[in-house]
């Protein structure tokens, strides 16, 4: 019995004098993997519109349920995407998501994009729905905000940038 002591006592000597490995967070953070998915963002082309058209793929690749997209068309006076339409709603439950980044792979335009915020506690149940609001990134320094008005007809006929599904 007091060698099982003895014993014990030599382990923990051991690593005593080691550098400690635990992070006094929120001080201090640790870097997150190049492949982690955390918190979802809606981007935004360099001119400032939004690269959500309002297809809801990325709703229909959630095996969880979690993403609700309701879709408007754009007008001339009010654009928000280049397509002829826009989310203008989106939602995303975050009790729900399971962050399998589906949505992210469904997405023909890289709008949605699971980013490497880890930080996602709230209070209450509605806290975790997420809004496109919340969701949307600034637009670029000198680009123009959402919705805007347009000449007629100067983004109704291409979408810059669409993903090849190849």
């Amino acid at each position: 019995m007091f060698s099982e002591i003895i014993k014990g006592f030599v382990t923990t000597g051991k690593y005593a004098f080691e550098p400690r490995v635990t992070t006094q967070y929120p001080e201090a953070r640790r870097p997150v993997a190049p492949r982690f998915k955390g918190r979802h963002e809606l981007k935004r082309y360099d001119n400032g519109l939004e690269k959500c058209i309002g297809c809801a793929l990325c709703a229909a690749a959630c095996p969880a349920d979690a993403i609700f997209v309701e879709a408007s068309e754009n007008t001339d006076e009010h654009r928000f995407s280049p397509g002829e339409r826009y989310a203008s709603t989106y939602e995303i439950n975050l009790l729900r998501c399971i962050f399998c980044g589906f949505c992210e792979d469904a997405c023909p335009t890289e709008a949605i994009v699971l980013e490497s915020n880890y930080e996602l506690a709230y209070y209450d149940r509605r806290s975790s729905i997420i809004t496109k609001e919340q969701l949307l990134v600034a637009p670029p320094a000198g680009a123009a905000s959402t919705p805007r008005a347009v000449e007629p007809g100067q983004f109704t006929r291409s979408v810059p940038e669409m993903k090849n599904p190849d």
